[in-house]
């Protein structure tokens, strides 16, 4: 790898070639030697912007010795991050443009025998995006390039969470393949169920010679065959057939998910020239739209059975993704889990995701959706765009769509929505904006591929297309007027069918943060973490949406207690109303479970991989079974919700109690809730209506260790909640510590910050409110070598009593 044309700093200049890793990119080749820092620390990313403006060039030689024994080679490129020119042996033999697509380059007759010598010229991204531009003509886009311009993750140009790298590279595996006689090209396999019964769907373009060929699909044992000659038409083979004997695949929380080995192969006189392998399971799945007397509902139906959606939205977990593989994506998808989520969103301003997340969903039960590669923006449907479209899209269903955890694909992220409201017709000039690609390009392309796939225009998208493309009541929404403008209260306001986007912004975790950011002093508003901000006035709308329930603090350590609290009781808060809804709100898909780099973030795990309290406040509010209190015309009620398949019947005790736990009044409720059902009781007013609303709360608890829920009347800055007052027990474990906590007072929101004690410690529970006489048990992996005394420390063991507590 060299730096050819650009603002290139004198060191790197003079290192001359610098060796290259592919997969790979430019800024982790500079890092790897020696030449930059690390971009994700302090304020590295405004250092090395430099970087998307200058043109590299890779360069490497292979051994082309034993090509003659085969008839064709092509040079195949899963990923060329972005626009480049290909030489080999000083001609070139492509230009490419495009991310999100693979590459594949016949060089049967460019190769040697011997020594080749193989070039990829990356154009800087930065240059060619401002070209692209003016070709196409300017467009309304979020954040600061033209990222619309070209086909490239949207995101590698900076976001309000992201870092801007716009880096080059080729960050998906490159190969030499070497065929004779045909090959299958574009194969797909996949499980569907017809009519109540699994069906399984194979499909191909086969290249080559066709004479004499057959092709069989074996799933699980069973043979289907073709002849070319009698079903084979212009080298594209289908296959299909009824697997009677296969279960069916549910989503986690359902049932099983059972996946079966399928392979196409590929003969000419009984021999096998060729065959691809797929996992499939067999499922059914509907984007269901239904008018009804409140509008147009949206549901996610998967085997004839309404799935309650508890999603979260996922972003590259790196903004270089070459680095994340397999382990990686286990460990994110098993956060995933722990927060109870049964669906993951693929937002469209990243990529397509790799086959090893999507085999991870596939195994875990957890539904996928898949937003097209469009976000924020308005695109143009002139060439060469328009042709780029298609091919990325062909290629990216042809490849996912095998999956069983694949329940929907998505044309945008907010442009139909961003077009009504945001402004753009004026700047458009007439100019086009993306509205063939979502209702025209990619349904067509779906429904040749991939019938078993629903697809849905944008998100937040309403039926149609004329009204308005955020309305509560039809479709999907994305409710970020809160975060932006409002304090978290007033999520209630809302009434959504089904929340696509919303979330709180906190910080990352104090080991992230400290790892990350070097300033000294460190503060809200010190260099390092100003960088590490990219919300819009991101820190004002920290404040604005904290001072309604907690003071703003002025020491460092309680800013970040405050900041991570606020936004798990913010995302807690609207989850556990829009629950409250159902049937008529089906589902939620917080914003977001990942961040890519260390930052203040909407995520609920941090760029360094660790939970922050937003992940606990999750899985508390995706709870299978929950309870929670919930204002209405009438006062406040009690609503179970019940996502298994069992019926619940539970008893449970409901009381207004003093701070210091005395019992006011009190009830009772016996409830049988049906499996995927949905129970309220309003409270008694003696219960409802507090005599000193600063000093009590409600409690209603089915018995120790089953669903509890609680009401405070005050905001914690305007209540008498005391200076917290525990006795802790640490015991030493194998994997770790049991820490036990007892309440002398009534303590809120108890949590453990762990991290600070040894950054790769972790805890299994956290925001726990106790009773006073109440005890809270830990389990936490890591930290063996800690001063059992540590977990006392008023750093690690924090609640909300340390903002507001008063003494006495």
């Amino acid at each position: 790898m060299i730096a050819e044309r650009g603002p290139v700093p004198r060191e790197i200049a003079e290192a001359g070639a610098i060796p290259a890793q592919v997969p790979g990119s430019i800024h982790t080749d500079l890092s790897a030697a020696g030449l930059i820092p690390d971009p994700y620390l302090d304020e590295n990313e405004k250092t090395l912007s430099w970087i998307g403006l200058v043109d590299w060039t890779y360069r490497t030689v292979f051994d082309g010795t034993g090509s003659d024994a085969d008839d064709w080679h092509d040079l195949v490129f899963a990923g060329v991050d972005t626009v480049a020119s290909i030489r080999l042996n000083g001609v070139e033999i492509a230009s490419v443009q495009n991310m999100h697509r693979p590459h594949r380059i016949d060089v049967t007759s460019a190769l040697r025998a011997g020594e080749n010598e193989l070039e990829v010229a990356f154009r800087s991204p930065i240059r060619a995006a401002d070209a692209a531009s003016l070709v196409l003509g300017a467009r309304p886009h979020a954040n600061h390039h033209p990222y619309n311009a070209i086909r490239k993750m949207a995101c590698s140009f900076g976001w309000d969470w992201g870092i801007d790298t716009t880096t080059s590279g080729i960050w998906r595996p490159v190969a030499l393949e070497s065929w004779s006689g045909a090959r299958l090209a574009d194969p797909l396999i996949a499980g569907d169920v017809v009519d109540g019964v699994p069906r399984v769907r194979a499909t191909a373009s086969v290249e080559g010679v066709l004479e004499g060929l057959r092709a069989r699909l074996v799933v699980a044992g069973v043979e289907l065959e073709v002849e070319f000659d009698a079903e084979v038409r212009d080298g594209a083979v289908l296959i299909e057939g009824d697997m009677p004997s296969a279960e069916l695949w549910w989503p986690r929380g359902h049932g099983a998910q059972p996946l079966y080995d399928a392979t196409l192969v590929l003969l000419r006189d009984g021999e096998e020239i060729d065959e691809h392998a797929r996992r499939v399971g067999f499922r059914s799945v509907e984007a269901r739209l239904e008018e009804d007397a409140d509008g147009v509902g949206f549901a996610i139906v998967v085997n004839g059975r309404l799935i309650e959606i508890r999603g979260a939205n996922w972003i590259p977990d790196d903004a270089f993704p070459h680095r994340v593989g397999r382990a990686r994506y286990a460990e994110r998808l098993a956060q995933a889990e722990f927060a109870g989520l049964n669906l993951i969103r693929v937002w469209g301003g990243g990529i397509y995701e790799s086959d090893d997340f999507y085999a991870e969903c596939d195994e875990r039960g957890l539904l996928t959706w898949q937003d097209f590669l469009f976000a924020c923006a308005a695109y143009s449907e002139d060439e060469p765009l328009w042709t780029e479209v298609a091919l990325e899209a062909r290629a990216a269903v042809t490849r996912l769509a095998s999956h069983p955890s694949l329940v929907i694909l998505n044309g945008n992220n907010e442009n139909i929505w961003g077009r009504q409201e945001w402004r753009w017709e004026g700047r458009l000039d007439g100019r086009t904006w993306g509205a063939r690609y979502y209702y025209e390009l990619l349904p067509a392309i779906v429904a040749e591929l991939a019938p078993h796939v629903p697809y849905t225009p944008g998100s937040p998208f309403s039926p149609d297309r004329d009204d308005r493309q955020n309305a509560a009541e039809r479709g999907t929404m994305h409710v970020w007027d809160t975060w932006n403008q409002k304090d978290w209260t007033h999520y209630r306001d809302h009434r959504p069918r089904f929340v696509a986007e919303f979330g709180w912004q906190g910080p990352p975790t104090w080991s992230t943060l400290t790892r990350a950011i070097g300033d000294d002093p460190l503060t809200p508003e010190s260099p390092g973490m100003i960088v590490h901000q990219k919300a819009i006035t991101g820190n004002d709308k920290l404040t604005d949406g904290l001072v309604p329930h907690l003071p703003l603090p002025n020491d460092m350590d309680d800013w970040h207690w405050a900041m991570s609290l606020n936004q798990a009781v913010a995302v807690r808060t609207a989850i556990e109303w829009w629950r409250s809804l159902a049937p008529y709100n089906t589902g939620t898909i917080t914003w977001q479970l990942n961040d890519c780099w260390p930052v203040t973030s909407w995520a609920a795990v941090d760029g360094d991989g660790r939970r922050k309290p937003l992940l606990f406040a999750m899985r508390a509010a995706n709870a299978p079974r929950l309870a929670t209190i919930q204002p209405g015309a009438d006062g406040l009620a009690l609503i179970v919700t019940n996502d298994t398949d069992e019926e619940w019947r539970a008893e449970f005790a409901i009381a207004r109690r003093s701070f210091d736990g005395a019992s006011l009044a009190e009830q009772t409720w016996s409830v049988a809730v049906p499996a995927r059902g949905i129970e309220r009781i309003d409270l008694d007013a003696d219960i409802a209506t507090a005599q000193d609303a600063a000093g009590e709360l409600i409690r209603a608890s089915a018995g120790e260790g089953e669903a509890t829920a609680e009401w405070f009347f005050a905001e914690p800055r305007d209540s008498s909640l005391p200076a917290a007052s525990t006795e802790v027990s640490a015991e030493r474990t194998e994997e770790g510590w049991t820490v036990d906590v007892t309440a002398g007072t009534l303590v809120r929101d108890l949590t453990l910050l762990v991290d600070r004690i040894d950054p790769a410690a972790e805890t299994d529970e956290a925001l726990v409110t106790l009773l006073p006489g109440e005890t809270a048990r830990f389990t936490v992996r890591g930290a063996t070598d800690a001063d059992p005394a540590a977990f006392s420390d008023r750093l690690v063991l924090r609640s909300t009593n340390d903002l507001i507590g008063r003494a006495g």
